[in-house]
């Protein structure tokens, strides 16, 4: 068996047991360990800020087949929670005071875009109101997304949000990076990760090599999602991208070393 086939064995047979006793832009660098408990090479030291935001044994896990919505100011706008980068994001609405050919801008907000209200898609009002645009997502992130709907006559190139009649409250969308993910922490109990936490079962978290301790991370799996914080160094020795804690694989129901979705979000 080869090393890769054994590790997964044994995380599947650790994530049943576990559950049988009842006990979620990447930074991708090369390097040399520096930190933690992570068990995919030498034992690192290194310092690091921050603290973890979610640990414990009762993790938020929620699906990734949702559907967001907000209305407000005569205009409503509908979408999914998340989706994969490259992927096609549909966004549906109506826009009640609107004129059949208005034009509807549909603008996102995060990190990528500097905080700054940035042009996605557009769609034109149709007779009866509602209107249709599709984003094939070009950036991972967490975004606040709107649709605007520019005053009659204006044309695309005009579009700003200075000049914009009226706006959607905003609804938020994740957007993830696909990446190869394994388990850890049987064997390391007890010890402390680089991030200075006790590692245990049912520690919430992962290892990434350079995102900063305490950094929340969004991770999608077989349609179930959780936010957790990086608390470990890792992995090293291996290709994947990031090490999650038995509790994390287990509350996401991840056998083994797996592609995932994840993508770092910004700081509260």
């Amino acid at each position: 068996m080869s090393p890769r086939a054994h590790r997964n064995a044994v995380a599947a047979a650790l994530l049943a047991l576990a559950a049988g006793l009842g006990g979620p832009a990447l930074a991708l660098a090369a390097g040399s360990p520096s930190g933690g408990a992570s068990p995919t090479g030498t034992t690192p030291s290194s310092t690091s800020s921050g603290s973890p935001s979610s640990t414990g044994s009762s993790p938020q896990v929620g699906s990734a087949n949702v559907t967001v919505s907000a209305s407000g100011d005569g205009i409503s706008l509908a979408t999914r929670s998340g989706t994969m980068l490259r992927n096609r994001l549909r966004f549906t609405g109506s826009a009640s005071t609107a004129t059949p050919g208005q034009l509807v801008e549909i603008e996102r907000l995060g990190r990528e875009t500097h905080w700054r209200w940035a042009p996605t898609a557009h769609a034109v009002v149709a007779a009866n109101g509602s209107f249709e645009a599709v984003w094939r997502t070009d950036h991972i992130g967490q975004f606040a997304i709107r649709a605007v709907l520019e005053p009659s006559g204006a044309r695309r190139a005009d579009v700003s949000g200075s000049r914009a009649a009226a706006a959607s409250p905003a609804v938020t969308v994740i957007v993830y990076r696909r990446s190869e993910a394994t388990l850890y922490g049987p064997g390391l109990y007890g010890r402390h990760t680089a991030c200075g936490e006790r590692l245990t079962p049912s520690t919430i978290g992962l290892a990434n090599r350079t995102l900063p301790c305490g950094t929340r991370v969004a991770l999608e799996y077989d349609g179930r999602t959780m936010v957790v914080p990086v608390i470990d160094r890792g992995p090293y020795g291996t290709i994947a991208d990031w090490d999650l804690t038995m509790a994390t694989g287990r509350a996401l129901r991840m056998p083994g070393t797996e592609w995932i979705g994840a993508v770092s979000l910004p700081g509260r």
